[in-house]
C-alpha cells in the first residue's frame, strides 16, 4: 500500500470517526424527576408499550409496569424501574416527548436545535 493510499484510508476513518461523534453529540435528551434518558428511548419505550398491549402478557404481583420486566427496555430508562414512582415517570416522559423536544419548545429537552 501506497504512502497516498494509506492517508486516504486514515483520512477515511477519521471523517467516519467523527462523523460518529456528531451523531453522539445531536442526541436529544429529556431531564425528568432527576432521571436523562435519551428521546429515541422513550420513542422505544412507547414502542414496546404498544407491543405489550398487543399481546398481554398474564399479570404479575409486581407494581412495575410491565416494561420494566422487557429485556428490550433502552439502558437509560432503566433506572426509572427503581422508582415507586415509574409508571407516572414513563407517562410524563411520553407526553414531553411527544413532538415537544424535536422542536425544543420543552425545557426539559435538551441537545435539540
Amino acid at each position: 500500500m501506497g504512502v497516498r493510499a494509506m492517508l486516504r484510508s486514515q483520512l477515511w476513518a477519521a471523517m467516519v470517526l467523527l462523523l460518529l461523534l456528531l451523531q453522539g453529540a445531536q442526541s436529544v435528551y429529556i431531564k425528568y424527576n432527576g432521571f436523562q434518558v435519551q428521546l429515541e428511548s422513550v420513542k422505544k419505550l412507547s414502542e414496546l408499550e404498544k407491543e405489550q398491549m398487543s399481546n398481554p402478557q398474564p399479570k404479575t404481583s409486581s407494581l412495575l409496569p410491565g416494561v420494566c420486566h422487557d429485556p428490550a427496555l433502552p439502558v437509560d430508562l432503566q433506572p426509572v424501574c427503581a422508582s415507586q414512582e415509574a409508571a407516572s415517570i414513563f407517562k410524563a416522559l411520553r407526553t414531553i416527548a411527544t413532538d415537544e423536544c424535536e422542536l425544543c419548545i420543552n425545557v426539559a429537552c435538551t441537545g435539540c436545535g
